[in-house]
C-alpha cells in the first residue's frame, strides 16, 4: 500500500484545520498536489482520494505523464521553473502556469498563446527573500509588472506566486508570507487590464499551514501527499 490515499486525508484535514483557526472557510484554500517524480498510477490513486488539481515541475515529464492520461478528468497547473525554449509545450497544456518570473518569459507565452489562438492563465512569481538562486521579480517591482504585462492581450494574471527559502522552523517563513499576502491585497485594489488578483500560491509540505494562516488561498503539496521523493532512481 503507498499510504496516498490516507496521507491525503490527513493533509486535507490539516488545510480545513489551518483554515479554520485563520477564521476562514477551508473551500477558500485550493490544494494543488506536486506530482513531480509520481507516475500515472500514484496520480490516479491521489486524485481518487480527493486531489483534483495536479502541478509538475518538469516539462517533459508532465507531456510523458499527459500522454499517459495521468491527469484525465483533473486540472493541471505547470510550477516549476519555465525555459522560454520550452513555453510552447506547455501553453494550452497546462491551466495555470505558475512561475511567470520574467517579462521575456510571460511575452513568449503570450506569443504562444497568440499562435495557438487562446489564453493562457498566469501566476507572477515574486521573489519574495530576494534570493539569488530563485527567479522572481523584486516585490517593489510587483506594480510595474502587472502594468506592463496588462497590455498583453494573450495571457490573464491570475495572481501571485511565491517560494520562500527552505527552513526547519515554518515560522521562520512567517514574515516572507505576511509580505506576499500584503502585496497581494495592495495589488489586488488596483484595476490593471487582464489582471485579477484571485490566487496567491504559497506554502508547502513543511509550511502550508503557516502559509494558509498568513493569507495564501493557494497551496503546493508533494511530499506530504506523495511521500519522500527518491532522487537516486
Amino acid at each position: 500500500m503507498s499510504g496516498i490515499s490516507e496521507n491525503v486525508a490527513s493533509v486535507l484535514a490539516r488545510v480545513a484545520s489551518a483554515a479554520a483557526a485563520a477564521g476562514r472557510d477551508p473551500s477558500e484554500i485550493t490544494v494543488i498536489a506536486a506530482s513531480k517524480m509520481n507516475d500515472a498510477q500514484r496520480i490516479r490513486e491521489a486524485f481518487a482520494s480527493g486531489i483534483k488539481i495536479f502541478g509538475e515541475n518538469r516539462v517533459q515529464e508532465m507531456l510523458e505523464k499527459n500522454r499517459q492520461d495521468a491527469y484525465s478528468g483533473t486540472k493541471l497547473h505547470f510550477i516549476g521553473r519555465l525555459q522560454r525554449n520550452k513555453v510552447r509545450q506547455v501553453v494550452g497544456v497546462a491551466e495555470l502556469i505558475h512561475s511567470a518570473d520574467s517579462l521575456p518569459l510571460v511575452a513568449e507565452i503570450d506569443r504562444c498563446a497568440e499562435k495557438a489562438s487562446l489564453i493562457q492563465d498566469i501566476l507572477i512569481e515574486i521573489n519574495i527573500a530576494g534570493e539569488a538562486s530563485k527567479g522572481g521579480f523584486p516585490p517593489a517591482e510587483t506594480a510595474s509588472v502587472l502594468n506592463e504585462i496588462s497590455s498583453f492581450r494573450n495571457v490573464r494574471v491570475k495572481g501571485l506566486m511565491a517560494i520562500p527559502p527552505i527552513c526547519s522552523d515554518p515560522a521562520d517563513n512567517v514574515p516572507f508570507f505576511e509580505a506576499m499576502t500584503q502585496l497581494f491585497i495592495d495589488n489586488s485594489l488596483k484595476k490593471y487590464d487582464n489582471v485579477s488578483m484571485d490566487f496567491l500560491s504559497m506554502g508547502m509540505s513543511g509550511d502550508f499551514e503557516a502559509a494558509i494562516a498568513c493569507g495564501a488561498n493557494m497551496v503546493r503539496i508533494g511530499s506530504a501527499i506523495f511521500g519522500p521523493r527518491n532522487y537516486n532512481i
